[in-house]
């Protein structure tokens, strides 16, 4: 076999990433030369819904020109809620947790259906959802909210909901992170976590929801950058290398026969240790389908080069390529086609992106899904006695190396505002609260409520420290949780709080109507405080 030719079956194995709006040399280079599989697709290359299908339709031409049998997968991290690429001129869907507050999984499949409609009229055919991790460890600094609770039949039954409706839009699936990401404290874009239980532990909570959407018809499985000690004893490696995880837990007694990809092999817990083109052959060898690359040019070509430097060496089976290839065209075969691809035919289908219908249902669902934690016979406020209020909101800023820092959200304050147009408001930065603290109990001497936004309290956060300062003063204090729901844990002693999970602005202004009695907040917690 020629280099070249082999070359080509491995790029049909790696999901790559690129940066900007349009067709780069790099990206046309993996196409052309490499014959890459799939595009994963950031904020950096997301702009208006109309430039999305142009890059998309760019991508199309491009591999069709290369000679491609199928087209492209295009895939992204549309799981909604604090984990969303697109923001401009898509519907604000709500995220997971926020489904799970709910406790209606036919609303999972409704935004599952919603959602996969509109990255369809943009030209994205996978997304890289649902999110089946139990998230049962309040600490856990990359999961939360991205689960749908801590009860794993309720996230099997959620998941699964999220995952038909995906695929009912005509939009791949993938179920991820295998086999379980929910227990941890460690981010594992940063360093290796260690989840430590036993495998009948782990057959009762982490993989009940993988069985059970297995079992329903999952297209993909992404593995996770965790060590599982239960799973592959003494090896110290993560689940994405390991063929234990691969071979005997999800082919053989899980029984799943479909598409396995890693996770972004560039994120430090395989790049700070074996390294990521060393990771993609090791990968590989374990038994993985797609090899993920997201984000560096240099690094994308090197695991080409590696990988094929393996496989004629004989490191590497030739039938163990050529065996994913055929999963991947089977895939391509269901979820791809060269119909309707290119710009501008395309164009008219972005008339349901962002559309009336789809953001009623959104409202619908956040108003299902925010809930009153506490209420001490504080709310609702009364509007009519022109209470004196201050908005005291956390600066938006990604809590997780996974989230997206641009983010056209309204705040807090603007939601309340829609009430009280007086409101004053006061952003507050988590870590310079200390100093800023004598400033802000000044302030609130002249205030009758202060409404205070959190997101991500901990033990040792300053603003437990805030709160007690302002009580002892006999401060009326409504707290607001704009993402985890465990903040209340350490505010309990505030007289209301109310959790919207994620700080997308139709749960901020339900939350608000909760405040003054407009609206209702239905949810339940999906999670034990």
């Amino acid at each position: 076999m020629s280099n070249k030719k082999l070359e080509r079956k491995i790029g049909q194995l790696l999901v790559v990433g690129f940066n900007g709006k349009s067709v780069t040399p790099e990206i046309r280079k993996l196409i052309h030369d490499y014959h890459v599989g799939s595009i994963i697709l950031f904020s950096r290359n997301i702009g208006e819904p109309e430039e999305v299908l142009q890059l998309t339709s760019g991508l199309q031409k491009e591999a069709k020109a290369a000679g491609y049998e199928k087209p492209l997968l295009i895939c992204l991290d549309q799981e909604n809620g604090v984990v969303s690429r697109i923001h401009q001129g898509m519907s604000p869907f709500p995220g997971s947790m926020a489904l799970g507050a709910t406790d209606n999984p036919h609303y999972a499949y409704k935004i599952g259906l919603a959602t996969g409609k509109e990255l369809k009229a943009l030209g994205i055919n996978w997304n890289l959802a649902p999110v089946l991790d139990v998230n049962n460890n309040p600490g856990n600094p990359v999961i939360g909210v991205r689960s749908f609770g801590e009860n794993p039949e309720k996230v099997a039954q959620f998941g699964e909901a999220m995952m038909k409706g995906l695929q009912d839009a005509g939009v791949m699936t993938t179920l991820k992170h295998f086999p379980g990401h929910g227990d941890t404290n460690v981010d594992s874009h940063l360093e290796l976590p260690v989840i430590s239980h036993e495998m009948e532990r782990l057959e009762k909570i982490e993989l009940v929801p993988f069985k059970a959407c297995i079992q329903a018809g999952a297209d993909s499985v992404m593995t996770a950058h965790v060590y599982f000690p239960a799973i592959a004893p003494g090896e110290n490696t993560p689940a994405t290398l390991s063929k234990q995880v691969y071979v005997d837990l999800l082919r053989k007694k899980l029984g799943f026969t479909r598409v396995i990809t890693t996770d972004c092999m560039e994120m430090k817990a395989i790049s700070k240790t074996i390294g990521t083109e060393k990771g993609a052959v090791k990968a590989l060898q374990a038994g993985t389908d797609f090899v993920m690359i997201s984000h560096t040019y240099a690094v994308q070509e090197g695991a080409i080069q590696a990988i094929a430097s393996a496989v004629e060496s004989g490191k590497l089976p030739l039938s163990r390529i050529e065996k994913s290839i055929q999963r991947i065209q089977l895939l391509k075969e269901k979820y791809t086609s060269w119909e309707g691809l290119h710009f501008p035919e395309a164009k008219a289908a972005l008339q349901i992106v962002g559309s009336k219908k789809h953001r009623q249902l959104a409202q619908t669902v956040y108003r299902e899904s925010v809930t009153m934690v506490h209420n001490h016979q504080l709310l609702p406020l009364n509007t009519g006695e022109q209470p004196e209020i201050l908005v005291l909101e956390p600066a938006h800023g990604a809590v997780m190396q996974v989230e997206d820092n641009k983010r056209n959200q309204k705040s807090l304050g603007s939601a309340v505002r829609e009430y009280v147009p007086d409101a004053a408001v006061e952003i507050y930065d988590v870590n310079e609260i200390e100093e800023a603290m004598n400033g802000i109990i000044a302030r609130a001497r002249n205030y009758d409520y202060i409404i205070l936004g959190t997101i991500t309290v901990t033990e040792h956060s300053p603003v437990i420290t805030l709160v007690n300062q302002l009580l002892k003063r006999n401060k009326k204090i409504i707290g607001v949780g704009m993402r985890n729901p465990y903040d209340f844990h350490f505010l309990q002693n505030v007289q209301a709080f109310i959790n919207t999970y994620e700080f997308s602005y139709p749960a901020l202004q339900i939350a608000a109507g909760a405040i003054f009695g407009v609206e209702e907040a239905k949810g339940t917690l999906p999670v034990n405080i």
